[in-house]
């Protein structure tokens, strides 16, 4: 099926299966009760969901394929932002121009840090990204602020030309992105008893665009081009002493990377036409590392694992407070309920970085691998279960 084997076939028909559905899977609990916390199937951290799937997935294809570690994808990132909000200001408020040309500047941009950055490998390939990256936030914070709006960020305006399009609609105010008319904050609620599903064009879009990449990203890694990458982290050296040049195939896994990261930056965009030098900080770097990583790297779907992981816990766990913390142990004695709160308030809200960070400790230790190795390990477990009930049954025809 679309000249994938039966089992990439099997993980692409997942991601579908879990993006086209995601406002139903995502929305669990119904809207009154205590659990509707958990929920996370509304368009804005659903869009972002797919988003920093599209955005791991390619850091997966540099670090997941060639082992090269890159703390400075974020300046992509926001380069795909700024140049989607530059197109939102001066063409048209369609989302098509506007992602086309994140991809093509980001592109060109991973093209000119790849090129420096690949002369050194390892760590200092790594430095040398952070530094790039660093560089460019400083750029955009302050040097370029003609471009950039410094730290107010850039946004748009009633003063935009807009060739293409209407500067103001009929009301005076900045008219909303839009693919061919269809506006991307366009949401249609849908009631079902106590449950509420919201289904977003702008999350669609975004559901689509990652089905795709993670599409490509199947076939690059089943291409001869992606077992060249396996070679360069497997054996880089031995590699070249074959004859074979590796530079071509790691600065061409560099600037795939960056174009993936730039358009996750043009659909952020997209979703919000607000574009800021914060996107470009190393600590959005850290994260798309931190995704790979918890996910499973080098697997296909981890990085999407990954990421949805983190921004649940970014979105929803964060915002859980002493409140709701004593309405869900309000059945306690009062003593007892404000020991349990005191006891669990430094891993909630403000502190959910902790309670994330000893999650991928663990991670780390015990599932080397990410989430994908436990999700591996738990179906050999089951099928482990499985196949001596089947052998009792023949053994024991009677029970």
């Amino acid at each position: 099926m679309f000249g994938l084997n039966k089992k990439d076939t099997s993980l692409l028909l997942i991601v579908i299966v879990l993006t086209l559905f995601a406002p139903f899977i995502l929305n669990p609990f119904p809207t009154g009760s205590g659990l509707a916390q958990f929920n996370a199937g509304y368009p804005d951290l659903m869009q972002r969901f797919a988003i920093f799937g599209i955005f791991a997935v390619g850091f997966n294809i540099l670090f997941g394929l060639t082992g090269y570690l890159s703390f400075g994808h974020a300046a992509f990132l926001g380069v795909g932002s700024y140049s989607a909000v530059w197109m939102f200001k001066l063409l048209s408020m369609n989302v098509l121009p506007a992602i086309i040309l994140s991809v093509i500047i980001a592109g060109l941009f991973a093209l000119v840090i790849g090129y420096i950055s690949l002369r050194r490998s390892g760590i200092y390939f790594s430095i040398l990204t952070l530094a790039f990256a660093q560089m460019s936030f400083s750029l955009a914070y302050s040097v370029l602020t003609p471009i950039t709006n410094g730290e107010t960020g850039l946004q748009l305006t009633l003063d935009d030309p807009r060739v293409l399009g209407v500067t103001s609609t009929a009301d005076g105010s900045i008219p909303v992105t839009n693919l061919f008319g269809i506006e991307m904050r366009s949401t249609y609620n849908l009631a079902v008893g106590p449950w509420d599903f919201q289904f977003n064009m702008g999350y669609y879009l975004c559901a689509l665009v990652l089905i795709a990449a993670f599409y490509l990203s199947i076939r690059i890694f089943r291409s001869p081009f992606g077992m060249m990458l396996r070679a360069v982290k497997s054996n880089q050296q031995r590699m070249n002493y074959t004859g074979l040049n590796s530079k071509p195939y790691t600065l061409a896994a560099f600037v795939i990377s960056g174009m993936y990261a730039g358009l996750a930056g043009g659909l952020m965009a997209s979703m919000d036409p607000l574009a800021g030098a914060e996107r470009m900080q190393w600590t959005a770097s850290g994260e798309v590392v931190l995704m790979t990583i918890l996910g499973g790297a080098g697997t296909l779907i981890g990085p999407v694992l990954g990421a949805g992981f983190i921004k649940y816990f970014e979105n929803i766990f964060s915002k859980i407070n002493d409140n709701i913390l004593h309405s869900w142990f309000s059945f306690m004695p009062d003593g007892l309920e404000d020991f349990v709160v005191f006891l669990v308030h430094p891993f909630i809200g403000k502190g959910w970085h902790l309670t994330l960070g000893i999650l991928f400790m663990l991670v780390v230790v015990f599932l080397p691998g990410g989430l994908v190795e436990g999700g591996q390990r738990i179906a050999g477990w089951v099928r482990g279960k499985k196949k001596p009930d089947a052998h009792q049954s023949e053994t024991n025809p009677a029970e």
